[in-house]
Order: C-alpha cells, then sequence, then structure tokens
C-alpha cells in the first residue's frame, strides 16, 4: 500500500483496538494458562498473549537502540560544536523551555481539578464511593508497596548528586537518560579539546556506528505498524470499564489538561519560537506519537522522536539529539499535570481540602517529582506517592488511581513526546538554525 508511515500505523492503531474490543467482549483472559476454562477461553487468551508479545519486542527493540543512539549522536554533536560557550547557551535555552512549560502544565492541571472538583460526591456517589474505598484498601498493600520500592528522593540534592554515574556501563544497561547525556556531554567535550590528529579516528568510528543504529531505527519502524498494532491489542483487551465510569469525571479533567497542553501551550511555544506553521509541526512528529500512544514509554519512543524532529522537522542533527535525550528525562509536562490533578482529586475523595499554601507546594513537587519519574510506562505513578505524601493526601489513593492510569499514561506519553519535540524546534528557532521543510 502507498500509504505514508504514519497512516499506515493509524490503521494499525484502530485494528488493534477492534481486535482487542472484540477479544474483550468475548472474555478474554491473559492470565488463563493451558488446562483452565474452555477451548475458547484458551485461544483467546493465546491470542492476547501473543499479540503482547510480539508487542513488547517491538518496544524493547526500540529501547534497545535508545542508549547507544543518543550516546553516540550527542558525542558528535558536541564535538561538532566546538565552542563551549555555544553548549552552555543550547543548555541554558533549553532548560529555560523545559520549566516554563512544566509550570504552565501544573497550573492549568490545578485550576481545571479547582473548577470541575472531580472528587465531589455530585460525580462519585455513596455506592461508587464505597466500592472504590473498598477496592482500594484491598489494593493498596500490593500497588503502594510497588511504588514506594521504586520511589526515589525528589530532594533537589539528591537530583543533582544522581546526575553523575558512578559507572558509565551501568548507566548504559539501565538506560538512564539523564546520566548518558551527562557522560555524553564529558566525552564530548574531552574530544573537542584532543588535537584533530587524535579526535577524528574516534569521531569516524562515531560516525559509521550512529549511521549504523539509524538504519536500525528505518528498519524498525517499518515493523512499526505491526507492533502498534500488538502493543494495544491486549490493553484494550484487559481493560475493564467500571472504573472508567467511577472515575469519569478524574479522567476526563486529565485529559482536559493533557488537551490544553497539546494544542495551545505547544502549538504556542512552536510560532512564538521558530514561526513553524502548527500544521507542519504536527505532520512532523505524528509518528512518534502514535508510537508513543501504544506504547506509554518516552524512553523507547526516543529514537522515533529524534528521526521524526531531525529530518521532518528541519532540526539540526546536534540540537535534536541533546534536547530530545534530555527531554525524555527531564521533560514530562503530561506526567506533571497528572500528578497535581491527581493529588487534589484524592483530597476532594477522601474529603481533606489542601490549602493555597500546600496547592502551591504542590506546583514544585510536581515539577520535581516528574522529572524523577522513569520514562515507562505509568512511570509517573512511581513518583505520586511523595506528591501525596507532602500534601498530606493517603496514598493508599494510588491504587484507585491505578484503575484508570493505563488509558491515561498512554495520553500523557504522548504530551511528553510532543514537547520534546516542540522544545528541539523552539530551540533550533531560537538559535536561527531552523532548517525549512
Amino acid at each position: 500500500m502507498k500509504l505514508a508511515l504514519h497512516w499506515k500505523i493509524l490503521i494499525g492503531l484502530a485494528l488493534g483496538v477492534g481486535v482487542g474490543l472484540a477479544l474483550n467482549a468475548f472474555g478474554a483472559d491473559i492470565k488463563s494458562t493451558a488446562g483452565e476454562g474452555t477451548f475458547a477461553q484458551n485461544t483467546l487468551a493465546f491470542i492476547t498473549n501473543l499479540n503482547r508479545v510480539i508487542g513488547d519486542l517491538f518496544k524493547r527493540s526500540l529501547q534497545f537502540i535508545a542508549a547507544p543512539i543518543i550516546l553516540m549522536a550527542m558525542c558528535l554533536a558536541i564535538g561538532s560544536l566546538g565552542d563551549l560557550r555555544q553548549l552552555g547557551r543550547l543548555g541554558a535555552k533549553t532548560m529555560f523551555i523545559f520549566y516554563s512549560t512544566a509550570f504552565i502544565a501544573v497550573g492549568m492541571g490545578l485550576a481545571l481539578v479547582n473548577l470541575v472538583r472531580p472528587g465531589d460526591p455530585r460525580f462519585i456517589g455513596e455506592e461508587a464511593r464505597a466500592k472504590l474505598i473498598e477496592s482500594t484498601t484491598t489494593a493498596a498493600g500490593s500497588a503502594s508497596a510497588r511504588v514506594i520500592d521504586l520511589s526515589k528522593s525528589t530532594n533537589p540534592w539528591d537530583l543533582l548528586r544522581d546526575v553523575m554515574p558512578t559507572n558509565p556501563f551501568d548507566a548504559l544497561a539501565r538506560g538512564d537518560m539523564l546520566q548518558i547525556v551527562v557522560m555524553a556531554i564529558l566525552i564530548g567535550i574531552a574530544l573537542s579539546l584532543l588535537p584533530r590528529a587524535t579526535s577524528d579516528p574516534v569521531f569516524k568510528v562515531l560516525e559509521g556506528l550512529n549511521e549504523a543504529f539509524i538504519l536500525i531505527v528505518r528498519g524498525i519502524m517499518r515493523l512499526a505498524p505491526i507492533g502498534v498494532f500488538c502493543l494495544i491489542t491486549p490493553i484494550v483487551a484487559t481493560l475493564g470499564v467500571d472504573a472508567l465510569i467511577a472515575l469519569g469525571a478524574y479522567c476526563l479533567t486529565v485529559l482536559a489538561g493533557l488537551g490544553l497542553i497539546l494544542f495551545v501551550m505547544y502549538p504556542a511555544v512552536v510560532v512564538i519560537f521558530a514561526r513553524m506553521p502548527v500544521r507542519t509541526f504536527f505532520r512532523g512528529i505524528s509518528q512518534a506519537q502514535l508510537v508513543a500512544f501504544s506504547s506509554s514509554s518516552s524512553a523507547a519512543t526516543l529514537p522515533v522522536t529524534i528521526q521524526n524532529v531531525r529530518d521532518n522537522l528541519g532540526v539540526p542533527p546536534e540540537i535534536t539529539s541533546f534536547v530530545c535525550a534530555m527531554g525524555a528525562k527531564m521533560n514530562m509536562d503530561g506526567t506533571a499535570l497528572m500528578q497535581a490533578v491527581a493529588a487534589v482529586f484524592l483530597s476532594q475523595f477522601y474529603a481533606q481540602e489542601l490549602s493555597l499554601a500546600q496547592q502551591l507546594s504542590l506546583v514544585l513537587t510536581a515539577v520535581v517529582a516528574a522529572i524523577g519519574s522513569p520514562g515507562i510506562p505509568s512511570g509517573g505513578m512511581v513518583m505520586l506517592v511523595i506528591v501525596l505524601r507532602s500534601v498530606g493526601v493517603p496514598a493508599e489513593g494510588i491504587a484507585m488511581i491505578l484503575a484508570v492510569d493505563r488509558v491515561l499514561d498512554m495520553c500523557r506519553t504522548v504530551i511528553n513526546v510532543t514537547g520534546d519535540a516542540a522544545a528541539a524546534v523552539a530551540v533550533a528557532g531560537w538559535e536561527g538554525r531552523l532548517a525549512k521543510v
């Protein structure tokens, strides 16, 4: 079929939703094993699990190339800059855009949740409230323990210390993007300061490896429609609608906030800093958005984001690699908004009204916690416990939020990835280095 790749991915996404709904309607149970249930149930379970495995293979293939492509691309980018003052200028502009959009996103989320008040009895009746509290109590132990075990300190000094890797191979093995970026910056600076006779052979090796990984990305993207189909099918097949109905007001509040970020804030950033038409911007990153939606992982989507921003939006490779790699770890506007909305929603649900001072403290806490969130599915939930503790809201409520977080996580991952692309376009435009597309 002579269709653009993003249309093929969209078709795969739509077919995956359709097949997932059909499996859900016929009672597909991913937990059933051979010998349990009827033949039809086991067949449906086999189809669901097969799609899950293929989808995971697609996502793992993207994660496989994310760390090395960032390391090599950033080393080449910094080495080609030559001027360390230019590197400092790029870093300052990038951080300005990241934090400006993050604070605006959290502010919009707080305004929406206070306006809608999704935790009030008018949205959640007494019967639904009792069921949610009961389900929360039974699930809170395992859910909260899992979140707490994965949590990191949001102390700014601890975050600053963790930027420096103690073992470069460990940072690459764990896929810690921030530590990989720091390592790449140090190697790139060192190579740029060496005599050209010494550094040129290293740059040639890095260029060859970088081109090889770019070729791998293009090959993987040819399989993206199949990968997206297999990622979305098991999610829809096993998704219950009861929790979505009970927590519908909360879900709609989060989605409204994400919509404002996507269709108002980011277009404003792109137009103000780069004078790029909004349609051009969204058309250029459509592939990355669809992969982000299906994978729910900004880290796994990173190679696709880099390719889209560089090839479709005209951002120079060095700016693309630098901004998008930093953004995969530090630019989490969708996650920051969700954490602020979830904290206020749960305070309303438990009838613990937050004061203005507490909500203002949420702004900083949510932004810092979003930076600490891993770029994995439901990574924002990992740090939500710290946001809740900062304002005295029961952490047991996380179990209730987890019931609907899978769908919301898919949406906010699109926001996070779009934010990385918008920041890269803005920095390139600010620098006057944006090519016409």
